[in-house]
């Protein structure tokens, strides 16, 4: 059988430049969301080039807010290291710093070009949990964001893991809890779940399918993060666990206020662009 812990990181090389696996799952979990967002805003009869050119920008500021997260929550380090900082291929980013940068571009440049930036971002949503999902498995190749140790009888017999897992959870010959497997599967089930929501007709408003996202994903964290071994700290506190905590409940607050206070959102299954708008009348004339 194959023994994945045996894996470089490192894929190939480019003129000595290592392309490594974790940047792969990163690019083609970022790939993938695209592809799927833009044929989602095509197909409500929008521009695609909008959401690519929102993308674009969201994408790159959205890996600069990563970095800045981490090193703010590692900043004695980088202060005794300044020459590390822009070290980002060494590792050091921080999901949740990327998902508040990218979000907020994100909203800013779909108001500046005259569009719903909630729509914007409800179209995008499911596909940025689809993307996280993806791209943990870029941290199972670097045997990175696990748990605590665990036994091989835990993996094998009670988790019922492949064997590729199990070996991969084998680091210097201690088995570890596969958190990046739990938090691929939760959010790969949330995906399911919101898309559902979103394609039935009158179910969802404008705004809330990221509502649902920011949700799902931060009750999941909140707990897999307390099984994490690689946590950011402030204090005693774990930075992301403390984070998804606020971000769930203030999610579930916000929904539960719109739905009962505000009466004038669109459903997402009505909110159709100009392009399904003529479409459209041009079938009812037929």
């Amino acid at each position: 059988m194959m023994n994945i812990a045996a894996i470089d990181p490192v894929a190939f090389s480019i003129f000595g430049w290592p392309i490594r696996w974790y940047g792969i799952f990163i690019g083609a979990a970022i790939l993938i969301a695209l592809t799927l967002a833009s044929r989602d805003f095509r197909r409500k009869g929008w521009d695609e080039e909008f959401i690519l050119d929102a993308a674009m920008w969201s994408i790159l500021i959205g890996f600069v807010g990563a970095r800045i997260y981490y090193v703010l929550f590692e900043l004695d380090y980088y202060l005794q290291n300044p020459g590390e900082i822009l070290q980002i291929w060494n590792g050091g980013i921080a999901i949740y710093g990327g998902v508040i940068a990218g979000g907020l571009t994100l909203y800013y440049y779909s108001k500046a070009k005259k569009m719903d930036p909630l729509f914007v971002m409800d179209t995008v949503a499911p596909y940025l949990l689809l993307a996280q999902g993806i791209g943990r498995w870029g941290n199972f190749v670097n045997q990175e964001a696990h748990g605590g140790e665990v036994t091989e009888s835990f993996l094998r017999d009670t988790l019922h893991l492949p064997n590729f897992i199990v070996e991969g959870m084998n680091i210097d010959g201690v088995y570890y809890q596969p958190t990046f497997l739990y938090e691929s599967v939760w959010n790969f089930i949330g995906v399911a779940i919101i898309l559902f929501l979103r394609s039935r007709k009158e179910t969802l408003r404008i705004g809330e399918t990221t509502l649902l996202y920011l949700i799902w994903y931060s009750f999941g964290r909140f707990f897999i993060e307390g099984l994490r071994t690689d946590s950011l700290m402030f204090g005693p506190f774990r930075v992301s666990q403390v984070l998804a905590g606020l971000l769930f409940i203030a999610g579930i607050f916000i929904f539960m206020s719109r739905r009962l206070n505000d009466k004038h959102y669109d459903y997402y299954s009505e909110h159709n662009g100009p392009a399904y708008k003529a479409n459209a009348g041009k079938s009812d004339k037929a």
